[in-house]
């Protein structure tokens, strides 16, 4: 049972499904329930995620798998299904959607929801709404989720974050800056490690300080950040729940076992990488027209290259051809880590890929590309391939 004053007032809703990719592995095989799991990279990569278990032994996402190994020598470790896990989210999203239009979902496993007005529709308040949701969630699809209640985005992530796994917390608007004031900047959403570190130079480490701090200094001092620390600090936060503002980018990378430096291996696995950000597209209905490499190097120094494109694609060829040029360039015997390729400033795929009048190959590469796509959509994904595809991989 949960009682608050505001409870039947509030209406933004922030869920984010408990340690997703290790609940839906645990789901899947029983045997690992009880014991501590790691989702993630091999000796070189990273924790995707891990389950709470590991967690005790002080395992957390995006740690270095080495690093988890040595703290929980005995926990499991699998790569990530990423596709199964897609699947498993859509289900989500579906159930998310009965109840509200206004989802806005931050990735795979987390979403906010405005239920404004859905009172009348449900016949309950947003929190009956929201309790429902949870538990319809465990019973058909087998994990947990941990939700945050209250009148803004800001503070029903934050709330959402206070009571997991499995849990149902409430910040109301009235108790907002009392709440907030206390705590540690680094609590707050846009302020990363650089900026608290310049705050704390400044003699700002709690946000009952940015509530007392004149604004006008604040952003002479900080900028726009300023200002936004300010009115989150003021729990002011006007964004809406926005149904069309989640996907900025589509991309996929991977980290090497080995570090990799020869060229001819590099674009082995740029194509891979092309092949799956090209699948995500055409699933999502989208294109994009900037093209990015993404590379990081033995000493973890990370290099970005973006080309634009005269028309959005979707299509693997031109998303390779597109960060091969960048990546010749970089290829130059230095020793990498990891490589990724994405795309961003995306666009419906209507328009996408237009004929060439000048590129006659490019317009049949993309016809048999097309035409593979027809092949797998009837078949499944491995019925066709490109020769490229099938060279033995080293990532």
């Amino acid at each position: 049972m949960l009682a608050h004053p505001e409870l039947t007032s509030l209406t933004i809703a922030h869920l984010d499904c408990d340690a997703f990719y290790a609940a839906i592995e645990k789901r899947d095989d029983p045997s690992l329930k009880d014991k501590p799991l790691i989702v993630g990279g091999e000796t070189r990569g990273v924790v995707s995620t891990c389950c709470y278990i590991a967690r005790t032994f002080g395992v957390r996402s995006a740690m270095p798998m080495f690093q988890a190994k040595k703290l929980c020598p005995q926990a499991v470790i699998l790569k990530p299904r990423h596709a199964h896990y897609s699947q498993v989210a859509r289900q989500i999203r579906v159930l998310m959607e009965e109840l509200t239009p206004l989802v806005e979902p931050l990735s795979l496993d987390e979403a906010y929801l405005d239920l404004s007005g859905t009172e009348r529709i449900h016949h309950r308040s947003p929190a009956k709404t929201m309790a429902a949701l949870a538990l319809r969630i465990e019973r058909e699809i087998a994990i947990t989720v941990s939700i945050g209640l209250s009148g803004n985005k800001f503070l029903a992530k934050l709330a959402s974050e206070l009571d997991k796994p499995r849990g149902f917390a409430v910040i109301g608007m009235a108790e907002a800056k009392s709440f907030l004031r206390d705590k540690k900047i680094g609590l707050m959403r846009g302020a990363g490690k650089v900026m608290q570190a310049r705050l704390e130079r400044d003699g700002i480490t709690a946000i009952g300080q940015l509530q007392d701090a004149d604004p006008k200094q604040l952003a002479a001092r900080y900028g726009a950040t300023g200002l936004w620390l300010f009115r989150m600090a003021n729990a002011q936060d006007s964004r809406r729940v926005d149904p069309g503002g989640e996907m900025k980018s589509i991309s996929s990378e991977t980290t090497f076992n080995s570090d990799l430096s020869r060229l001819a291996e590099l674009e082995g696995v740029l194509w891979r990488q092309a092949e799956r950000v090209s699948a995500r597209a055409k699933k999502l209905g989208l294109s994009g027209r900037t093209v990015v490499l993404k590379l990081k190097t033995a000493d973890f120094r990370l290099r970005t290259r973006s080309a634009s494109l005269d028309a959005p694609t979707q299509l693997a060829d031109r998303i390779f051809r597109t960060a091969q040029a960048a990546l010749k360039k970089e290829a130059d015997g230095t020793r990498f880590r990891l490589l990724g390729v994405g795309l961003t400033n995306l666009a419906p795929a209507e328009g996408a890929d237009p004929a060439s009048l000048i590129d006659t190959a490019g317009d049949k590469r993309a016809a048999a590309e097309r035409a593979m796509d027809r092949i797998r959509a009837r078949f499944g994904g491995e019925a066709v391939g490109k020769g490229r595809a099938f060279k033995k991989p080293r990532a």
